[in-house]
C-alpha cells in the first residue's frame, strides 16, 4: 500500500505564494508518476501539474508559468511551489502517485487565496 500526505495549505492574499508538499511512504516503486490535482468547491477535480520520477512535466494552462512542481526521489516527497497566487486558485490540493496501472490519492490539504 501507498499513504500520501499533504501539508502547506493555508490562506494566502491574491499575488501571495505557497509552497505545498507531499510525503509518499509504503510500498513505492521507482518509476512513478506524482501530480497535483485540485477541486474547487462546486467543480470537478482537475489536474494541475504532474513529474516523471525522470523529471519531465507537465503543468495545466491555467498555472502554466506560475506554479512550479518538483520531486526528491531520495525522500519520497513531491513539492509544488504556488507564485502570483489568484482567487481562482482557490480549492482543496491533492497529491497522487500512479505506478504501474495503480493510482493513489492524499487527503487533501486546503488552499484559500483571498484578501
Amino acid at each position: 500500500q501507498v499513504q500520501l500526505v499533504e501539508s502547506g495549505g493555508g490562506l494566502v492574499q491574491p499575488g501571495g505564494s505557497l509552497r505545498l508538499s507531499c510525503a509518499a511512504s509504503g510500498s513505492i516503486s521507482s518509476i512513478n508518476l506524482l501530480g497535483w490535482f485540485r477541486q474547487a468547491p462546486g467543480k470537478e477535480r482537475e489536474l494541475v501539474a504532474r513529474i516523471s520520477s525522470r523529471g519531465s512535466t507537465n503543468y495545466a494552462d491555467a498555472v502554466n508559468g506560475r506554479f512550479t512542481i518538483s520531486r526528491d526521489n531520495a525522500k519520497n516527497m513531491v513539492y509544488l511551489q504556488m507564485d502570483s497566487l489568484k482567487s481562482e486558485d482557490t480549492a482543496v490540493y491533492y497529491c497522487r502517485l500512479d505506478s504501474y496501472g495503480k493510482g493513489y490519492w492524499g487527503k487533501g490539504t486546503l488552499v484559500t487565496v483571498s484578501s
